[in-house]
């Protein structure tokens, strides 16, 4: 399976051997006294990431920066041609920028002509399947109710605008002056009749969280921590 790097530079090589009318290996540059263009990658470099909503998952997207050289005087024409196809055409993108003489010397060549070309390449990221499905699937329909209830400090005091929170909804509500709430739309599921209402007090800078049976007395007490 050919990757995303070998790729770019696979079409790139194909582009240029039509740009400069003769074969274009890829290889690095070489002191060759028959002339001709090499391709080589020089490296890797980020491209701008693209957001996905969803399941869905965007290709990594990278350049590929690829040297451009030629072996000698009788290369220049066939440079000059590559630049002038890539000009007219606007792609791949050229960068003029190879005289660093650092670069030849790692190399092991003597400096000369070059064009950078900058080749957008991707890796796609395919999304995870999702597991089978293996039993039917079945809907139940929870019933609903209100809970009364009233919050109490020490000794029975009745704390009021305390804000009562149903834990895992965004049900709310304040106690009033008695110390008294409702909580209207609670979830009961008559398969699990017996299941708590778990709810969260806050107020003076506490936070409490409290079981409540739903089956209990009409007025549920909630007796707050000193």
């Amino acid at each position: 399976m050919t990757g995303a790097i070998e790729a770019a530079v696979e079409d790139v090589a194909s582009w240029l051997t039509g740009a400069a009318g003769e074969p274009v290996p890829v290889g690095p540059p070489r002191d060759d006294p028959d002339g001709g263009l090499t391709v080589w990658p020089l490296e890797l470099r980020p491209a701008r990431q693209t957001a996905a909503g969803g399941a869905a998952r965007e290709p990594y997207r990278f350049v590929v920066r690829l040297l451009v050289a030629g072996g000698g005087p009788a290369a220049l024409a066939a440079l000059d041609r590559v630049l002038a196809a890539a000009t007219t055409a606007g792609r791949p993108e050229l960068v003029l920028a190879t005289g660093d003489p650092a670069l030849w010397r790692a190399l092991g060549v003597a400096p000369r002509p070059a064009l950078l070309l900058d080749v957008p390449a991707r890796i796609d990221r395919p999304v995870p399947a999702a597991p089978p499905v293996r039993h039917p699937l079945r809907l139940r329909q929870l019933g609903m109710r209100t809970l009364d209830g009233r919050v109490v400090g020490p000794q029975d005091q009745p704390l009021a605008a305390v804000r009562v929170e149903l834990v895992g909804s965004a049900q709310a509500t304040e106690t009033d002056a008695a110390g008294r709430f409702r909580l209207a739309g609670v979830p009961h599921d008559p398969d699990s009749p017996d299941a708590p209402v778990r709810i969260r007090l806050i107020g003076a800078g506490r936070v409490h969280t409290a079981e409540l049976d739903p089956d209990g007395d009409h007025l549920v007490v909630v007796r707050a921590p000193d």
